[in-house]
């Protein structure tokens, strides 16, 4: 025998138990693990080494002598119930669970605007995974911040209330369209050609890229049946957007009314904007409150056709920017899906009421 290796326990069995463990080996109701710990100690018993039985039952040796072992110990009773496992992990302090939360909300690191895991956990002396599940427990992500500004227009309600109520109740023989303008639209070519995707690897492009000139998307978005007048301008100024209004009135039922729910840009309030209105009663622009855009629906389809369309695209010219600009709003308007706005004033309000109080104790 070579030294250091170890020597299989000797497995004595009486005819009771060796009758009871060939009913365990051949039996069709017992549960596989145990006619599978049966048979290695009956080979055991019949003089057989472990690794020989291993490589018969097709198993590890390390399992093999598990449950040589555990028989030798305890018998029947060993094989027969699974070792105790582990119970769940004990539950945090309800006072350290309170401090890293108090941490994390009311402090910051030195030389940082916010806590990672890893600082959090040397900080308070615990492991990085236990900082983990108390973040994740009161769903606290310091990393993530979201925006928001709260619009100072003194007439935010009545806007609102006027807008809102195009929205939920608009008014007969017309059409609600939601325009704005998206302006600055880049022409641009990655540097180099990006790999496609394929089953296991995500497509490629380069971080990098050339800039070949830019375009303004003016954009109508009716909230009747989500159809989109669009026209791709070089400026952004009042004869753009006169040019545009006249393609709507092109575009539109002269027989319906039309109602615009448009943002406080200057271009829209020009004098010849103006002047052009009166000479066409049946526009009415609705204007939304300052730094209110959440509230112009158009803004969620310029979101679609930024994150299909623009985003990943690739332009060598402006005019090809265009072409793809003016081909997506084709393909929407084949099958159209409206946005359907279902916020009342009176939720709007209090949860604008709610952000107020909020912010007003932090001073």
């Amino acid at each position: 025998m070579l030294l250091g290796m170890k020597t299989a326990t000797a497995i004595d069995l009486t005819p009771e138990v060796r009758e009871q463990l060939v009913r365990y080996a051949r039996g069709r109701s017992v549960p596989q693990r145990l006619v599978e710990r049966a048979g290695i100690v009956l080979r055991a018993a019949a003089g057989q080494q472990s690794q020989v039985i291993a490589a018969e039952m097709g198993l590890s040796r390390p399992t093999v002598q598990l449950w040589r072992d555990r028989f030798a110990v305890q018998g029947l009773a060993g094989i027969v119930k699974d070792a105790p496992r582990p119970g769940r992990k004990p539950k945090l302090p309800v006072a350290l669970v309170r401090r890293v939360v108090k941490a994390t909300v009311e402090t910051t690191p030195p030389n940082a605007t916010h806590w990672s895991v890893r600082t959090m956990a040397k900080a308070q002396g615990l492991s990085r995974m236990a900082v983990q599940r108390i973040w994740e427990t009161h769903e606290l992500k310091p990393h993530l911040i979201e925006t928001f500004k709260l619009s100072a227009d003194p007439h935010f309600v009545e806007k609102l209330v006027d807008v809102v109520g195009l929205y939920l109740d608009p008014p007969d023989r017309a059409v609600v369209l939601c325009v704005d303008e998206k302006s600055q639209i880049q022409a641009l070519d990655r540097t180099q050609p990006g790999l496609p995707m394929k089953p296991g690897r995500r497509g490629t492009m380069t971080h990098d890229y050339k800039r070949h000139g830019t375009t303004t998307l003016f954009a109508a978005l009716s909230m009747l049946d989500g159809h989109v007048i669009g026209a791709c301008l070089p400026r952004h100024r009042h004869k753009e957007f006169l040019k545009f209004l006249e393609q709507v009135d092109r575009e539109t039922d002269p027989d319906l009314d039309l109602h615009l729910i448009i943002d406080n840009y200057c271009t829209h309030k020009h004098a010849s904007v103006a002047r052009w209105l009166r000479r066409h009663p049946r526009f009415h622009l609705h204007f939304i409150p300052t730094s209110s855009s959440w509230l112009n629906l158009v803004e969620r389809w310029f979101r679609e056709i930024t994150d299909k369309r623009i985003r990943r695209g690739a332009f060598t010219n402006v005019p090809s920017l265009i072409d793809a600009i003016m081909a997506y709003i084709e393909g929407h308007n084949q099958d159209p899906t409206p946005f359907v706005w279902s916020a009342p004033v009176e939720r709007i309000l209090a949860r604008i009421a709610k952000c107020k109080e909020a912010l007003g104790t932090l001073h």
